[in-house]
């Protein structure tokens, strides 16, 4: 995920290759959570189920085979998604960057891990929004 400009001073000088040693190091080009392979394009349910085309299985969205997939009727569609994958801090704060800290996560576990962050900021732009609004248009009427 790319930073965003008034975050990039929390980061360190070397944070591409801290990055990249995260990622391609220590996670060897695979997400930690699910086992996604970087860079490829995999097929998905949208549930977390994906084909994993080296073991020639399904697996589900913690990265473990499953041993059968029952699919529920012919309405169900297979979507492709190229996987990317970023280091994410686990404990929300990026100056933070001790190993034990960061994590390579594709976007869909990015997503789930970051959620309650994600909330948190809707929550805090709508009512900067709504406090500017009160500033220059008066109180919003029920």
């Amino acid at each position: 995920m790319p930073i965003r400009p008034q975050y990039k001073w929390l980061y360190p000088i070397d944070w591409p290759q801290l990055s990249a040693m995260i990622r391609f190091e220590r996670a060897k080009g695979r997400c930690e959570e699910c086992s996604r392979p970087h860079g490829r394009e995999i097929r998905h349910l949208g549930d977390g189920r994906w084909w994993d085309e080296e073991g020639q299985t399904w697996r589900n969205g913690r990265g473990r085979p499953l041993p059968s997939l029952a699919l529920i009727g012919d309405d169900v569609v297979v979507r492709t998604t190229k996987v990317v994958l970023a280091t994410a801090h686990l404990d929300h704060d990026p100056t933070n960057n001790r190993r034990r800290n960061l994590k390579a996560l594709c976007q869909r576990c990015h997503m789930i891990h970051d959620r309650d962050e994600h909330r948190r900021r809707r929550w805090l732009t709508l009512r900067m929004r709504k406090a500017i609004g009160d500033l220059f248009l008066g109180l919003y009427r029920s």
